[in-house]
């Protein structure tokens, strides 16, 4: 997907791996205030905004705790333009959802091209490749015929399922000798491809600015987790300036803001 921001944008925040499930009150909250208070002309989420989802039919269950979330979501979306990444805890959000939060469906990846700088969006869980495990899982769950397979069995079953698959995952992680990065190489190859110098994503959980080859550069998102010892809810903002160069800054909405470099 490629997109062209309007020239009334002048300010576009990104975050991702907030994990909506109603059990972290703190980041909840936290997101909440956010959605309500950003001045941002455009924001993009990508992927995890739900620690899991099961299908769009869970918001015709009556009121709860998702239902809520897309009521912040769409009046955040009166103020502003909201794009959403499926990341790969919830990417079977549909159409359906998508109307309810007024909000436009993000493919990923996409490239955004803004102040005359082509940006690749990702979540980034397609480029961790040293995770063969994880990535014979995702080929499985993304094709046509599994998700209609599983979106065909009653809601209850299907939560059931993925409380047993998100209860395996977290083992699986526990166990592993150390956490699987984004492979730079294959994401030095997407950024060839998109003819783009710059992405950003989410996912790994490891905030940082990695420069992959001259000119080449990668921004992480960090999840959202305001329990934790050092409480993480960060997100990037990249601003226009009367120089026409992007500026960028990361907030830590947990915290203070400091400023990164050009």
């Amino acid at each position: 997907m490629e997109l062209l921001a309007p020239s009334r944008w002048k300010c576009i925040e990104f975050l991702s791996d907030i994990h909506l499930d109603g059990s972290d009150l703190p980041s909840f909250e936290a997101w909440k205030h956010y959605l309500q208070s950003t001045q941002a002309d455009a924001l993009f989420i990508l992927g995890d905004l739900f620690e899991v989802w099961v299908g769009d039919d869970a918001l015709g269950s009556g009121p709860s705790f998702q239902s809520e979330c897309v009521n912040i979501l769409r009046q955040a979306a009166e103020r502003l333009d909201l794009h959403i990444m499926c990341g790969n805890r919830d990417f079977l959000m549909g159409a359906a959802l998508m109307q309810a939060c007024q909000s436009m469906a993000l493919a990923d990846p996409s490239v955004l091209t803004f102040c005359g700088q082509r940006i690749l969006l990702t979540h980034g869980d397609a480029l961790c490749t040293a995770d063969t495990d994880y990535q014979a899982f995702r080929q499985t769950v993304r094709s046509a015929a599994w998700q209609s397979d599983f979106l065909s069995k009653p809601l209850h079953e299907r939560q059931a399922m993925a409380r047993s698959i998100r209860a395996q995952s977290e083992s699986r992680k526990q166990s592993a000798a150390s956490h699987v990065d984004v492979n730079d190489a294959a994401a030095i190859a997407l950024l060839d491809s998109a003819h783009a110098s710059l992405m950003v994503h989410g996912h790994t959980h490891q905030p940082g600015d990695h420069a992959l080859a001259p000119g080449l550069r990668r921004l992480v998102l960090s999840d959202w987790c305001l329990g934790a010892a050092r409480p993480r809810a960060d997100i990037l903002r990249l601003c226009a300036t009367d120089s026409g160069r992007p500026s960028w800054a990361r907030i830590n909405m947990a915290s203070t803001s400091s400023a990164m470099s050009p």
